[in-house]
């Protein structure tokens, strides 16, 4: 595991063993006491009681202060953050140690360890390097919030100056300095062995009993994952973010509660992937693509997680398995992974607004805005041509994924057209944030629909190139019988020229062009499934946003046939949530179309911007 690192200390550390008559008082204990093959303070297992290793005693009364602070920080953000206290690092650099206690531990892109040696007051932070906090954050932290606690031996402040930290830099907060409390100058400096945990003979028989449940619960998750493995399925977690033996203790949210905060994490994420992307295409327009490059990475970034969150939710679905500690731990890592996509979009929306700056720039991007809905009006008549060009030639199945876009493409122009007159008055009037409000709704109305008259567009065309690749494959089939059946279906009336290419491929699958053809039929299913939960996203749920992402990730695998497969059923649970969408009866129609593709977030109906879940609202604060 590549993991970053930050250490700090305000001297060296002198943290010896022991020599001589403490050897041999060593010697003299060993039977009483259940001693390491290593040193005392080499990279050690973490506490599986809690995420606090304290080796040396230094929290003392302390100790439920700062699990307080640990926990708070894991419910609200779902970063675990680990802390060890002990004598010394056995002559190894804080870095090597810490990594190497963390690595020891299997912590994984959502884990972060600190680790504090109370001889020297020297301290390491270790982080994944996916952990989605930058340099400059990690280092803030150390030098703000975990340094000046240790100058003084405030060990409890140290690590609750962590934890308030780490929560900050999530929260777009200041990161401070905690109270001070100075403690003992050489906490476990009377310890019987520095820096080793001692280990009564009494309590072997308890360890040994939680060493062996301990390994039945390992071997189980292990048999459990080689069995859905021999049934064909990949292992349910990763092997790199695999929960480290500190987080067995941790008190258990009941299945069906963490499966639900699962799903809604996986829709509120995807809403903010989606939301960010919008808004940065109207941010690469205003400022440049070379400025915007940041922006475009941590989307991209994102995007990943959030593509490996879905991923790990349809094998979830699709395993025959009834572990429930496997179970669990996949819905963990699928939150895990969401808060990890939602924390870098967060990071990344105040340097977005600043580079927007759309209180000053507004004369402009309203500017640009308008000529935008000016340039959507004619394709929208362009569009409408199309399908009714097509409509006489072709069965209502084959046109019905873009029947309803020219009233969708019409109520979002309409919507967009409200806002931006709202945003010149506003603009008229001084009032700037007003104009904001109303422009940055304007845009997300706009770029849907682009996107409903592309789609469109792209139908059509996908029609119209399957009738003419249908009539080369049948002149090139002379008199095959499959063709001759292709034929006779043609003459009866209107036909969809692409299930009749599909069937005369399931014919005969050597057929020259076929995995042409399948991978253009499978890329158009999959686009209209992508429009069809982006601009219905208000109300589109899990499933058919999992089975969108399946679809995508078996498109770029080169698994056409099986993407086609999902897409289809991405679409068809899309319209269904998007049928169940009850609209309240004092909101007027636009608005609730508008709450319905996600322009606008109830309650307040504030446009959604760029960001994760915790700062995409943030116009309507």
């Amino acid at each position: 595991m590549t993991r970053l690192w930050w250490r700090c200390g305000p001297g060296e550390a002198s943290g010896r063993a022991l020599a001589g008559a403490l050897l041999a008082l060593c010697s003299l204990l060993s039977v009483l006491f259940v001693l390491p093959d290593a040193r005392a303070d080499a990279p050690l297992d973490l506490s599986p009681t809690g995420r606090v290793t304290d080796t040396v005693g230094a929290l003392g009364r302390r100790r439920g202060q700062v699990d307080a602070s640990l926990e708070v920080l894991h419910s609200t953000h779902r970063v675990q953050l680990y802390v060890t206290y002990v004598r010394d690092f056995s002559g190894r650099a804080a870095r090597t140690w810490a990594d190497a206690t963390a690595d020891r531990n299997g912590l994984g892109p959502h884990d972060i360890l600190l680790a504090i040696a109370v001889r020297g007051r020297l301290f390491a932070v270790s982080a994944d390097k996916d952990s989605g906090f930058q340099a400059v954050q990690h280092q803030q932290i150390a030098n703000v919030a975990i340094a000046p606690a240790l100058r003084q031996h405030d060990w409890a402040g140290a690590a609750i100056g962590a934890a308030d930290g780490y929560r900050a830099v999530l929260e777009g907060g200041t990161v401070r300095t905690p109270a001070i409390r100075p403690g003992s100058k050489d906490p476990g400096g009377d310890g019987l062995v520095p820096g080793e945990r001692a280990v009564w003979v009494p309590l072997a028989g308890g360890s040994t009993v939680f060493v062996a449940g301990l390994y039945l619960w390992s071997k189980r998750a292990r048999t459990a994952q080689r069995a859905l493995v021999a049934a064909g399925g990949p292992p349910l977690v990763a092997t790199g973010t695999e929960p480290g033996l500190a987080r067995l203790a941790q008190p258990l949210t009941p299945l069906p509660e963490l499966a639900a905060e699962a799903e809604a994490a996986l829709v509120r994420t995807d809403d903010a992937v989606r939301t960010s992307a919008e808004e940065l295409f109207f941010a690469t327009a205003q400022a440049g693509e070379a400025a915007t490059r940041p922006f475009a990475e941590a989307v991209g970034w994102a995007r990943g997680e959030l593509a490996d969150a879905f991923r790990l939710r349809h094998r979830l679905d699709g395993a025959d398995t009834a572990d429930d500690d496997l179970r669990r731990h996949t819905l963990d890592e699928i939150c895990s992974r969401c808060s990890s996509a939602n924390r870098r979009l967060d990071a990344e929306s105040a340097a977005f607004d600043r580079l927007r700056d759309l209180r000053a720039a507004a004369p402009d991007a309203l500017a640009r805005a308008e000529a935008l809905a000016r340039a959507l009006a004619p394709r929208l008549a362009t569009a409408e041509a199309a399908l009714a060009a097509l409509a006489p030639g072709h069965p209502e199945a084959a046109l019905a994924p873009v029947a309803g876009h020219p009233d969708g493409i019409r109520d979002r122009l309409a919507f967009a057209g409200a806002a931006l007159t709202e945003a010149r008055a506003a603009l008229s009037a001084t009032d700037r944030r007003g104009a904001v409000l109303s422009l940055r709704a304007a845009e997300s109305a706009l770029h849907q629909a682009r996107m409903l008259i592309s789609g469109v567009l792209r139908h059509a065309y996908g029609l119209t190139a399957a009738a003419a690749r249908l009539r080369a494959v049948l002149a090139a089939a002379g008199d095959d019988p499959a063709a001759d059946e292709a034929r006779r279906l043609m003459a009866k009336g209107p036909y969809d020229p692409r299930e009749v290419l599909r069937e005369l491929d399931a014919a005969a699958p050597g057929r020259p062009g076929r995995w042409n053809r399948t991978v253009l039929a499978a890329y158009g299913e999959v686009a209209a499934a992508r429009d069809a939960v982006t601009t219905q996203r208000g109300a589109t749920g899990c499933r058919a946003r999992t089975h969108l992402a399946e679809a995508e990730r078996h498109l770029t695998q080169g698994a056409p046939d099986r993407a086609r497969t999902l897409a289809l059923q991405s679409r068809a649970l899309a319209d269904h949530d998007t049928d169940g969408f009850i609209r309240p009866d004092d909101m007027p129609p636009p608005v609730a179309t508008a709450v319905l593709a996600g322009i606008v977030l109830p309650p307040d109906l504030a446009p959604a911007c760029f960001g994760g879940v915790r700062t995409r609202g943030r116009l309507g604060g």
